[in-house]
């Protein structure tokens, strides 16, 4: 028994409660070798996944509340917080990518490198598009990003640099991350027919394999791809598309988008599959990111952290054991409803005003302000999810049940505790 006298610990960060009852839930022996067992990544995307690449490159700025809930100031993800890809590189006990347009603020790429870009798509970008770093491009920054590397770490003084940059076999040791493709079939609706965006998919999947496979020639060999989450659950889709209650699945989300982001799916897996069998010297994982996140819509109220941790009340409150085996017990309070946006309920999002901005809209200047708890919400800004949505879903991906081939018996031997 512990002495009357003795001193409280304090509570475990987020993190910390995360790998705790990852490693409560997934007492199984260790293995050698696991999708995260690398010594660095390389992460491709969207703004499902920009660490910064898209503010680096002035194409847009980002205002507080972003980023106010973990890094206390926008950081140029594209939520109040972290993102899956930051999570999942806390379970790898790995620092936060940094992007490869940081120019200031002493960037260090020595575990990897982030060229994920808000906006963009697999397919190339066009004149109209709203950003220009589309998957090949994304690709070329890589190639580019290595080659310089290599000749930097062979010339005179290279050793200097090990701690910046990735050591030569990082690059066929490293994990390559990918989730892209949303904005390929979000934005088709806009100018397409449901029939006519359907007939796309196997063009763009075709594209990305194309990049996937300059990767490959190039000695990348473990690869982790996400597929595309459920579109029509976007308070954005709904707004726009979701007019006629006809057009809304049970859920509340437009039937047409999700229709499109499940067959993209599909086709997906397959290429998975197909690249399983091709790259023989490879790893190539596929994660259902739809299946998580339509869960979690469709479950919302059951899905989230524990009374005792919501990220408000987290500071506050004891952990118990009790708390982490009832995990999913708390739930969140809006499935689809924005946290930060203008028009209150029931989408609180308006197109003509983004988060943090202040415009003059119908003669009144008014701002898209945040709600007084994002952990309550599932969706940040209209498209994007919260930090606590993100978390949530980062702890199913780890627990390897939602991946092509699934890999939870191997979970313990990466994941670390972070007191």
């Amino acid at each position: 028994m512990p002495h009357s006298n003795s001193t409280p610990l304090p509570p475990p960060s987020m993190a910390a409660l995360t790998h705790l009852l990852l490693l409560l839930l997934l007492c199984v022996s260790a293995a050698t070798s696991n999708p995260f067992s690398s010594p660095a990544v390389f992460n491709f995307g969207d703004s499902n996944s920009d660490t910064g690449c898209v503010v680096g490159a002035a194409i847009e700025n980002i205002y507080p509340p972003y980023g106010h809930r973990f890094f206390g100031h926008p950081s140029g993800r594209y939520s109040d917080g972290r993102l899956i890809v930051d999570f999942l590189l806390d379970a790898m006990d790995m620092p936060y990518l940094n992007a490869y347009l940081d120019s200031l603020g002493a960037p260090n790429f020595r575990k990897g490198c982030n060229y994920a870009a808000a906006g963009s798509t697999i397919l190339p970008a066009t004149a109209t598009s709203f950003c220009p770093f589309s998957f090949g491009v994304q690709v070329n920054q890589f190639l580019h990003f290595k080659a310089k590397v290599l000749e930097l770490r062979a010339g005179k003084g290279g050793k200097k640099l090990d701690k910046y940059l990735p050591a030569d076999d990082y690059f066929q040791k490293g994990l390559y991350m990918f989730d892209i493709g949303q904005n390929d079939l979000a934005g088709a609706f806009y100018s397409k027919t449901l029939d006519q965006i359907l007939a796309s998919i196997p063009a763009i999947l075709s594209e990305f394999e194309s990049g996937v496979q300059k990767l490959y020639d190039e000695g990348a060999r473990n690869f982790w791809i996400h597929n595309t989450g459920p579109l029509g659950c976007l308070a954005q889709n709904v707004a726009k598309f979701g007019t006629d209650p006809s057009k809304l699945d049970e859920f509340g989300c437009v039937s047409s988008h999700n229709q499109a982001a499940k067959l993209f799916n599909l086709q997906l897996h397959a290429l998975c599959k197909k690249l399983q069998g091709q790259y023989s010297d490879g790893n190539v994982t596929y994660v259902d990111i739809y299946s998580i996140k339509s869960n979690l819509i469709a479950n919302y109220s059951q899905l989230g952290w524990p009374p005792c941790c919501t990220l408000a009340s987290f500071s506050v409150n004891p952990v118990t054991s009790d708390d982490l085996l009832h995990f999913d017990m708390a739930g969140f309070e809006q499935p689809i409803m924005a946290c930060c946006g203008y028009g209150g309920p029931p989408l609180n999002y308006d197109s003509r005003i983004v988060c943090g901005h202040t415009k003059m809209l119908n003669g009144t200047l008014v701002t898209a302000k945040g709600c007084d708890d994002s952990s309550e919400y599932i969706n940040w800004d209209g498209i994007h999810y919260t930090e606590a949505a993100n978390q949530y879903v980062s702890s199913q991906i780890l627990t390897g049940k939602y991946s092509d081939p699934p890999f939870s018996e191997k979970m313990p031997f990466l994941l670390k505790l972070k007191f």
